[in-house]
């Protein structure tokens, strides 16, 4: 049975803690408490970074997660949660766990052609 991808879509919002510092001191706090996290789980788990707050006021930035590997992600997000990242420096607003092309896959056709 072949593997399917599983992404992770997680909106996220600032709080006003981690607005509070300057650039500098936000980019050594992800460089010191969430890039070993990524690295320790780059094997499995990947990560893309979207900024939205220039669109939305609900959620500041999508994190984008992709893996083959639920208990992965799973791993991830416990490590995660043991920094201030998870509901201190951003509030976990909503977590929607989607499979790409499923409709197609479900019922062994080919997906729509994307541009």
């Amino acid at each position: 049975m072949a593997t399917t991808s599983l992404s992770v879509f997680m909106l996220v919002k600032t709080t006003q803690e981690w607005l509070g510092f300057s650039v500098e001191h936000r980019f050594e706090l992800m460089r010191t408490q969430m890039e070993p996290i990524l690295q320790k789980h780059a094997a499995q788990v990947s990560m893309r970074f979207f900024d939205i707050e220039f669109y939305s006021a609900r959620v500041t930035d999508l994190w984008l997660w992709e893996t083959d590997s639920h208990h992965a992600y799973e791993l991830l997000v416990e490590d995660l949660r043991e920094t201030p990242f998870w509901d201190r420096y951003f509030t976990i607003v909503e977590i929607l766990p989607g499979v790409e092309n499923a409709y197609a896959k479900n019922y062994d056709q080919a997906p729509l052609l994307s541009a």
